[in-house]
């Protein structure tokens, strides 16, 4: 079965003096209009209490364009600007549907620097891609080819910390097709020792790629922090540690897309563990183990190329004591300490405790499939509590 999947390609490219000048400046007319517009809306509900759209601040746009202060905002491609447009529109979308926060102005120095081209804008052929505005094609090292007789709908040219200049492609990408299914399933527990452990009980090591560039990035933190601000040595300094910060980045995300494709390919159902890194980071002893672990951007690969495969990921309530369970009786221990790795219970079977977590959120997964909840834990069984979390009642003797 073909599935229309939307993908984006990424590539680095390498921009001449005059290109990288024009890209630039294009950044910081994108950041502008995107300010001037969320504060025009801003300032129209809270003076008006009037709710400003998308074609009003296109207007806006327009007008802007005709004023001298503001005359170099057509020195680049209109294109971009517009963009930048909507994607303020769907900023307050997500807003006023109460899943996001309210915009924030986009800072100089902290926003992530990119421009959006739509076909208009753009010309891709032979393999060579010119942006409006800018003369000469970009010189992009084709890591991997686009599928064949697919052309981009979208273009995206961003700008790292670390100086590397990105362009990325959006295609629909009519080679992704669903997995021929399969009845295996498994359950994953997501630990700091091991980075997984399956509940065929195999263990994936934790690369720890923090840990490996820990020496060098303090180094640098340390030669930064001594540097005069607004100097072209802390430029520079600030360039070195953003350029470890990327190196660690790339050696996780490359290993998270290996286990996460050869999990799919390999797995009809998967069952992981509703975990809640944002209050997890808050423990100030593991903290930096946990970002460095990745756990939530292994969830969001394993989900979308799930989709794409057609496989199934569950995500089990994270009040599920799959522990403190014992997988073989169902005895459920009053406490487990982290520091306990193995532990027998009172049936006499002697656990690993990840390996015992594993199968139990593996049980416990299949059981929500039975039950017909959702992969997000549900709350709509009688007694108000997701199928994972019902317990077998007690008589009293």
């Amino acid at each position: 079965m073909t599935t229309h999947v939307k993908r984006t390609f990424k590539y680095r490219f390498y921009p001449t003096d005059a290109q990288a000048a024009e890209l630039s400046r294009t950044f910081g007319c994108v950041r502008k209009v995107y300010n001037m517009a969320l504060a025009a809306r801003t300032q129209a509900w809270v003076t008006r209490q009037e709710r400003v759209n998308y074609n009003q601040t296109s207007a806006m746009l327009t007008a802007w364009k005709k004023t001298e202060e503001l005359a170099y905002l057509n020195e680049v491609s209109s294109v971009p600007l517009q963009q930048a447009l909507r994607h303020l529109q769907t900023a307050f979308t997500h807003f006023f549907g109460k899943r996001a926060k309210y915009p924030r102005f986009k800072s100089r120095k902290k926003t992530r620097r990119s421009a959006e081209y739509t076909t208009s804008a753009f010309r891709f052929r032979n393999g060579e891609l010119r942006l409006a505005k800018v003369s000469e094609p970009l010189r992009i090292v084709w890591s991997r080819l686009l599928p064949e007789g697919v052309s981009p709908s979208t273009v995206t040219v961003s700008q790292d910390a670390a100086g590397r200049w990105f362009v990325s492609l959006l295609c629909e990408d009519p080679g992704i097709r669903h997995l021929p299914a399969t009845d295996a399933a498994v359950g994953i527990d997501a630990g700091l020792e091991h980075l997984l452990t399956l509940s065929t009980g195999e263990k994936i090591t934790n690369p720890r790629h923090e840990r490996r560039d820990r020496a060098a990035l303090a180094r640098e933190q340390r030669r930064l922090a001594r540097k005069e601000k607004g100097s072209a040595n802390r430029a520079r300094a600030r360039l070195k540690v953003a350029k470890i910060h990327a190196r660690i980045a790339d050696r996780r995300r490359d290993s998270l897309h290996k286990i996460t494709t050869r999990l799919v390919r390999e797995n009809q159902t998967i069952v992981i563990e509703d975990l809640t890194v944002r209050n997890m980071v808050r423990n100030h002893r593991l903290a930096r183990s946990i970002s460095d672990a990745a756990w939530s951007e292994f969830r969001s690969m394993l989900e979308y190329k799930a989709v794409w495969y057609g496989r199934e990921v569950i995500a089990v309530d994270r009040w599920f004591p799959s522990s403190k369970l014992c997988s073989a009786c169902g005895t459920l221990q009053d406490t487990m300490p982290l520091n306990v790795r193995t532990w027998t219970c009172d049936c006499g079977i002697t656990h690993d405790r990840d390996v015992n977590a594993a199968h139990n959120l593996l049980a416990a997964g299949l059981a929500v499939t039975v039950c017909g909840a959702g992969v997000r834990p549900q709350r709509s069984t009688p007694d108000r509590q997701s199928a994972t979390k019902q317990k077998p009642s007690r008589r009293e003797p």
